[in-house]
């Protein structure tokens, strides 16, 4: 099956995630249908923007770009209240090395330590974006509020999950099942607003004209 839509990311989970979020949103979207960046050996761009959007933008605009086929990309990232929304766009990255999960929450921890359970405040963002080869482009955000454990608890997700405790949850997101994250996680609500744009350009079936306003914000 030709591939009618391609993620724009490198991340497994990632990618499994979005899928199981997508397909049954957008009609006649199969599994076979989405591709990632690394089924297609795209390269992944410099992400240089100051916000979760300026970076989704860029990513999706560099695979649109490289791919010749509709780009969906998301940043995300985990905000903590006491330490003024870092670490933000930076929360791969935040122990110093893309991607090292457990060296990115061990030294959040650490820097929460004294951190009292009432000031322990957080939330996970994500902006979703769509960008179409003529041009189009569209932007949904979408957040999970909640207190951190003070230690990593569940084998379920990535990244910060075992320690963000959903408000009105006792189970850190990576407690949760799959289907239970992706109902109220912030990648959920931003790809559930995403996907009837999806929708529209996949129905297009990918007809060229002339690139419209961005509508992304």
């Amino acid at each position: 099956m030709t591939a009618r839509l391609v993620l724009a990311t490198h991340n497994a989970h990632k990618v499994a995630e979005l899928r199981a979020v997508l397909e049954p949103l957008v009609p006649d979207l199969d599994p076979g249908d989405i591709v990632s960046a690394a089924d297609l050996g795209a390269p992944s761009p410099t992400e240089d923007g100051v916000t979760f959007e300026q970076n989704a933008l860029i990513k999706a605009r560099a695979i649109a770009r490289a791919t010749g086929l509709p780009a969906v990309a998301d940043d995300s990232g985990l905000a903590v209240d006491v330490l003024g929304g870092a670490p933000g766009i930076f929360s791969a990255r935040w122990a110093g090395s893309h991607g090292d999960d457990a060296a990115n929450l061990a030294l959040l921890l650490d820097q929460l330590a004294d951190v009292p359970a009432a000031h322990r405040g957080a939330r996970f963002v994500c902006a979703a974006a769509l960008v179409t080869p003529d041009g189009r482009e569209h932007v949904e955000l979408g957040e999970l509020r909640g207190t951190l454990a003070t230690a990593p608890r569940g084998s379920n997700g990535f990244g910060y999950d075992p320690v963000l405790v959903p408000e009105g949850e006792q189970r850190t997101c990576a407690e949760l099942t799959p289907a239970q994250k992706n109902a109220i996680s912030h990648r959920g609500k931003a790809f559930r607003a995403l996907a009837p744009h999806v929708a529209r350009v996949l129905a297009d079936d990918g007809a060229s004209g002339p690139a419209r306003e961005s509508d992304a914000r």
